[in-house]
């Protein structure tokens, strides 16, 4: 089911997702597992699962020469889509991002998720190769989400790449990625709206933020999405904090503010385990006032981990 007829069918009640990452080359799926397991309580109409692109790595040979390795530290979004819906009995929402692929690959993954029966797609422009810092299109692939949106939305009307398909049309909900407090590519924060805006026009069904610690930062998004004509369902994305380093950390990787009243209780804790508990209970009434306000989802970023996440819940749903 697509993620806009979950939304739909919820007549209003306020739906639990989240999002897992792939397990490092090598790990075993059952870690996925178990971090999801506690979290189907909650009933999760959809997971999200993210697609990490290619990395650089330098190893010494043995004759002294430096060999330049291209990896995937995180692959497997595929078969894990597979298996989640196998497993669960519930939509999983593959990531499908523009960097690492071209156009032609793009399209077969689309269509392995097709034969899948996954329903949505979220769909993203990626982030540079991490010893890059700039991002670089593959030769042959998309600059910008827009452009891998009207693929997508190309797929959906039987138009591939070099030939057309009655038969062959696709039927994906697109989702695309909203930035509260702007990209940090992005000039302003309107310019960075008109930048949404050209993604929802290319296709797209729905929008899942960047994490936020601030509710009006998410109102005020939200109410310039509709000034400009955006009106599909913004589903926001939420992330607790739970160890002091996510003070500076959280800022540097997500280019976010996080309010002073949290960085002083954060401040205040003398470990760890105080910081975890001021994060739920921060994240516990953030969510609340989420939910008075009729958002149509709670999209937690869990990062590999649901404690937390699921003591969260428990208060909540």
């Amino acid at each position: 089911m697509k993620v806009t007829e979950h939304i739909s069918n919820a007549n209003g009640k306020t739906l639990f997702s989240f999002e897992i990452l792939p397990p490092k080359k090598g790990e075993d799926l059952q870690n996925i597992f178990s971090n999801i397991d506690p979290l189907m309580e909650f009933n999760p109409p959809f997971i999200d699962v993210t697609y990490h692109r290619e990395e650089y790595e330098y190893r010494e040979l043995p004759n002294g020469l430096i060999q330049k390795i291209v990896t995937r530290k995180r692959p497997g979004t595929v078969g894990i889509c597979a298996a989640i819906q196998q497993k669960y009995k519930v939509d999983a929402v593959p990531h499908l991002i523009c960097g690492g692929f071209n156009k032609e690959e793009t399209e077969n993954i689309l269509i392995d998720f097709n034969f899948l029966g996954i329903d949505n797609i979220l769909v993203l422009r990626g982030d540079p190769i991490k010893s890059e810092g700039i991002f670089k299109p593959h030769s042959q692939g998309h600059s910008y989400a827009n452009e891998l949106v009207s693929q997508v939305e190309n797929m959906n009307s039987g138009k591939y790449l070099h030939e057309e398909y009655a038969n062959g049309a696709t039927d994906f909900c697109i989702g695309i990625a909203g930035y509260p407090e702007k990209h940090f590519e992005s000039p302003n924060l309107d310019t960075d709206l008109n930048y949404l805006k050209q993604k929802i026009n290319a296709g797209a069904d729905y929008i899942v933020t960047q994490l936020f610690f601030d509710n009006n930062k998410y109102f005020d998004f939200v109410s310039k999405c509709r000034s400009i004509g955006i009106n599909v369902p913004i589903i926001p994305g939420i992330k607790p904090v739970s160890i002091k380093k996510h003070l500076t950390a959280l800022p540097n990787i997500f280019h976010i503010d996080m309010p002073q009243e949290l960085v002083m209780a954060v401040e205040k804790c003398k470990d760890n385990k105080s910081v975890y508990e001021v994060g739920i209970e921060w994240t516990v009434n953030q969510c609340k006032e989420l939910m008075k306000h009729g958002v149509p989802v709670l999209h937690f970023y869990s990062m590999g981990r649901s404690e937390n996440i699921t003591k969260i819940a428990k208060k909540l749903f």
